[in-house]
């Protein structure tokens, strides 16, 4: 290549390198002026950047200045809304103000008025009294310038006026009350009426035969079902009319036997006692009657009609010791204030019911459903209807007496396992498998322990006395069904049933049968003498021939050594003294509970007239004190 090089001319040399400068300039030039369009270029771009950034910082500017307005306009807005707030919230101040002081205004009002009331309260009593007194002072001069059958008369008069008043309004009342109940069964019947009809549709056309001919005997026993329905419930409106009448009825037959029993009480004439005493007997029977009608459980009456039967079995004594010139004797005079005062309970209860219930609570009793007579008869029957002076159970067998326990007098406290082995010992004739204290039973003078056997026969509930460990009652549970025992084999049972218990010197005094159980009632005797206030009750089942019950707490609570006086007067002076048409069957001494206290007599047992009577004069004074007569089961009988 050197070689090549040298053998060019100079002339191609020349060529060479100018071509060589023009390439270069040219390369040179073109580098230039792209130099000079990217310059070109970066200014343009440089001033559009530059225009940009003008319009960005206008842009801001404008932005600032509307942030500044907005602002300022928030401000103004927020001042405002704080200016209503505090103009709201200063009204809501002003208006409790003024409704505080408005109530303090009223209270003060009310203070005064209450502090006037009250003035003039006391004025009034004041008033009152000043009255009262005037009318004392007027009634005292009256009587000191009155006669005795002035007086009489006066009060007389004065009370048949009360009685008379309130009998009207009593049967203004009633009146007013039955024809309201009258006028809401007739409005009730028309509403019914009316729904029936509105219940009828008329008959269909023509094309509907087929459809009426094929339901014709399903609508046939609709109808006679509806109509049997319908029928129904006005036969139980009409009954329930009737029970309502009845209930009106009762309430006035017991009002008039209120007025009766008072008027019997007060009256001191023979004819007047005879009029007053006849018409309380054909009053009870009455009462008797019309509380058979009712449609409740004979369970819910029974008391009731019990007391109203005896009430009416007492008047007719009454009225034959009355009518035959004899006196009422102060057994009978308290037997009258007894049936007064029950017979006034009864009336309270019955005018409450009278007041409050209606048909509808007639239909829910007669439906054997929980209603308002239903409860109101429940009250009744909770109260205790005892038997006017007669026995049931047997002589003074519901006299408790409350005293300290004599015959736990020096016993020692036993514990609750002590009961439960005792139990077991007591009744170990009964195969008991288990004894278990239940707790205890405080009474006013007696602690108790409960103990629960379980034997073959089923569950026996004992009662311990917590002094000394005596049996003071049990009771079992299992029925009795046969007759397997006469009554003075089950009298040897309950003998034998009480010396394991060691409770000795007892005599059966009395015996009842109810169905298959024989009731019996002893006491203990001493000297001869039956203490009636010492009575232990024993019941026997006369299918096993055990005793299934026991109930000794008058035994407990009063048994003791008396100290027991002779008689003043002779048996047959204590005889003359009491009705002379009673064929007496026997007698004896007893000590019997009266009026708080423990009497000395000579018992008479008799009858009288086809009823049984047991009589009681005072040994010390010859008078006749208590009488008897035996109602309820015909079975039962004394032991003399």
């Amino acid at each position: 290549m050197a070689e090549k090089k040298k053998n060019l001319s100079s002339g191609a040399e020349k060529a060479e390198k100018l071509t060589r400068k023009g390439n270069a300039s040219a390369k040179t030039e073109k580098n230039t002026q792209e130099k000079h369009k990217k310059t070109v270029k970066s200014s343009v771009e440089q001033s559009k950047s530059a225009k940009k950034n003008d319009k960005k910082s206008a842009k801001t500017v404008k932005s600032q200045k509307h942030d500044k307005v907005n602002k300022a306009k928030k401000k103004r807005e927020i001042s405002a809304k704080k200016a209503l707030k505090l103009k709201q919230r200063e009204e809501k101040r002003i208006a409790r103000a003024k409704l505080a002081a408005e109530k303090k205004q009223a209270r003060l009002e009310r203070k005064l008025a209450h502090k006037e009331k009250k003035l003039e309260r006391i004025a009034a009593l004041k008033e009152k009294r000043a009255e009262r007194r005037e009318k004392r002072k007027e009634r005292r001069d009256m009587i000191k310038n009155e006669s005795k059958q002035a007086r009489r008369k006066r009060i007389e008069s004065e009370r048949k006026a009360k009685l008379a008043e309130k009998k009207a309004k009593r049967q203004a009342y009633l009146a007013e009350k039955k024809a309201k109940r009258e006028h809401a069964l007739k409005v009730r019947a028309e509403k019914r009426a009316e729904r029936s009809e509105k219940r009828r549709t008329p008959g269909f056309g023509g094309w509907l035969a087929a459809v009426i001919s094929l339901g014709v005997t399903t609508l046939a026993l609709g109808t006679v079902v509806t109509f049997g329905w319908l029928t129904m419930d006005n036969m139980q409106a009409d009954m329930a009319s009737g029970y309502t009448e009845s209930l009106y009825e009762l309430n006035s037959v017991i009002d008039n036997l209120d007025a009766d029993l008072s008027r019997a009480k007060a009256s001191s004439s023979a004819s007047d006692r005879v009029r007053v005493l006849s018409d309380i007997a054909i009053e009870s029977e009455t009462a008797e009657t019309i509380l058979e009608r009712f449609p409740l459980d004979m369970q819910m009456t029974e008391q009731m009609s019990s007391f109203i039967n005896k009430m009416g079995d007492s008047a007719k004594q009454m009225l034959y010791t009355v009518a035959n010139g004899g006196e009422l004797t102060a057994s009978q005079k308290k037997s009258l204030q007894y049936m007064y005062e029950t017979n006034a309970k009864i009336k309270e209860e019955l005018n409450t019911l009278v007041s409050t219930c209606d048909g509808k609570d007639l239909m829910q009793a007669m439906r054997g459903k929980s209603s308002a007579i239903g409860d109101g008869f429940s009250v009744i029957q909770n109260n205790t209807f005892e038997t006017p002076k007669g026995i049931q159970d047997g002589p003074f067998s519901d006299s408790v007496k409350k005293t300290n326990p004599k015959a736990l007098k020096g016993q020692k406290e036993i514990t609750a396992q002590a009961a439960e082995k005792l139990a077991r010992e007591y009744f170990k004739d009964y195969k008991v498998s288990e004894a278990k204290c239940t707790g205890e039973a405080t009474g006013e003078a007696l602690t108790l322990y409960n103990v629960s056997l379980t034997t073959p026969d089923g569950e026996m509930f004992v009662q311990l006395s917590k002094l000394g460990g005596k049996v003071v009652a049990f009771d079992s549970y299992k029925d009795c069904s046969d007759k397997n025992f006469s009554v003075d084999r089950c009298v040897a049972i309950a003998e034998d049933f009480l010396s394991s218990l060691k409770l000795d010197g007892l005599k059966a005094v009395w015996t009842s049968e109810n169905g298959t159980t024989c009731n019996l009632n002893f006491a203990p005797v001493q000297n001869g003498v039956i203490l009636y206030p010492d009575l232990i009750k024993v019941k026997v089942c006369e299918e096993r021939g055990i005793v299934t019950g026991m109930e000794g707490l008058s035994y407990v609570l009063n048994h003791g050594e008396r100290s027991l006086a002779k008689p003043s007067i002779s048996e047959d002076q204590a005889k003359s003294g009491i009705n002379g048409n009673m064929e007496i069957k026997s007698s004896r001494t007893a000590l019997i509970p009266f009026d708080g206290e423990e009497v000395l007599c000579y018992e008479f047992f008799g009858s009288l007239d086809n009823n049984e009577y047991y009589v009681y004069v005072d040994a010390a004074t010859g008078e006749e004190i208590e009488v008897l007569t035996i109602v309820g089961t015909a079975q039962g009988k004394a032991l003399m």
